[in-house]
């Protein structure tokens, strides 16, 4: 019988792919398991590399996602797409250090534990090649991270950890799903504390590929951990696309002040090009930042922005209208009558443009199969 699921989130790891599928034979020798890899359509052909080993090893599969973008999302649908009672979830980069796995397994079974975490913190693991400032900001981030969880893990961003099916399905619903540190979502919707054993490691070198990390990494951690202490209140995306608004009034006053300082525009004329700027700066950040999952490209791009535009000049109008009514019929103070009408224009906005411009896009569908005529049935 199939005892453990093996997820891996991938994106450009077309090299590591058959170099991993190896490794994990070698290691699991004996264990009946599978791997289950999940690319978000990598450009380099990961998911056809993924896909030729599985024609020759049944324990291979590969779900290819488009249009859909993000390591924990990623692992969330993997895990929904496999079948053991036990699932593992490793880096497609080879620098999880697979030879542990049977050893995470054991601590999972005799500890009785949920949760079994490849740390790098304790009992002799380690960071290896990793650079001091990667090391660092690590350090700082896993300090920041065990505020909020109900379980204690001295490697809460670790991405190499062994979950019990039963558990992980216990806060599914409840994940975040942003980002790419999966498991301090997971020790941190679970609706109870999570029994954690560890298994120390030694964090390996990149072999190929390119490292997940980037600029939007700090950010996606942030909007992560702010998810998951207010995000039950306000939607964590709303607050993403109010901090964009307010950088906004910033943009449009400068851009406003310098037209009014250097060109020959009346007021009226210089405050519609610093709104349409505006717009148009505000569309361009959450469509990179608050949207980043499902960020438009190409003609998708313009028809977006077209459509940001349309919704937001209605979200203006609302938001004179209500400030208007506020402080002429109501008597309230302009303060107050100002805040409340760009409140409910950021209201509209979001509400809208996730729903029209930034709509969630289902998987296409796979092309249906070529039909080729038998040569047995045609003699």
């Amino acid at each position: 019988m199939l005892q453990l699921s093996v997820v891996v989130p991938t994106f450009r790891e077309r090299e590591n792919v058959p170099v991993l599928v190896a490794r994990l034979a070698e290691t699991l020798a004996g264990i009946p398991y599978e791997i289950v890899f999940v690319d978000d359509d990598s450009p380099d052909g990961t998911a056809e590399a993924a896909r030729a080993i599985a024609v020759a090893d049944p324990r291979v599969r590969c779900v290819q996602r488009i249009g859909r973008r993000g390591l924990s999302s990623a692992v969330i649908e993997g895990v929904l797409a496999s079948a053991a009672p036990v699932v593992v979830v490793m880096d497609g980069d080879l620098q999880h250090d697979e030879r542990i796995l049977p050893r995470m397994l054991e601590r999972l079974r005799a500890d009785a534990a949920d949760v079994v975490v490849g740390t790098r913190y304790a009992g002799g693991g380690g960071f290896g090649d990793l650079s001091g400032t990667r090391v660092g900001l690590s350090r700082l981030a896993t300090r920041v991270a065990r505020r909020t969880l109900r379980a204690e893990t001295s490697d809460p961003m670790s991405g190499f950890f062994m979950v019990r099916r039963d558990a992980f399905m216990e806060a599914v619903r409840d994940l975040s799903g942003i980002g790419f540190k999966i498991l301090l979502d997971l020790l941190a919707s679970s609706p109870r504390p999570l029994k954690v054993a560890e298994e120390p490691y030694s964090f390996r070198a990149r072999q190929a590929g390119e490292s997940k990390l980037d600029t939007m990494a700090l950010w996606e951690f942030g909007m992560l951990l702010l998810d998951k202490t207010v995000g039950r209140f306000v939607p964590v995306r709303f607050i993403a696309f109010a901090l964009i608004g307010g950088i906004g009034v910033g943009v449009h006053m400068a851009i406003l002040a310098t037209l009014l300082a250097v060109s020959a525009l009346a007021f009226a004329a210089a405050h519609t090009v610093a709104t349409v700027a505006t717009m148009c700066a505000n569309f361009a950040l959450n469509n990179a930042i608050t949207y980043r999952d499902r960020r438009l490209k190409g003609s998708a791009f313009v028809r977006g922005l077209l459509g940001f535009v349309a919704i937001c000049s209605v979200g203006a109008l609302a938001n004179v209208g209500i400030a208007a009514v506020l402080f002429d019929r109501f008597e309230t103070t302009w303060w107050a009558s100002a805040l409340a009408g760009i409140l409910a224009g950021a209201v509209w906005n979001f509400a809208v443009s996730s729903i029209y411009t930034w709509r969630p896009r289902p998987p296409r569908p796979a092309p249906a199969p070529v039909l080729r005529p038998d040569p047995a049935r045609s003699l």
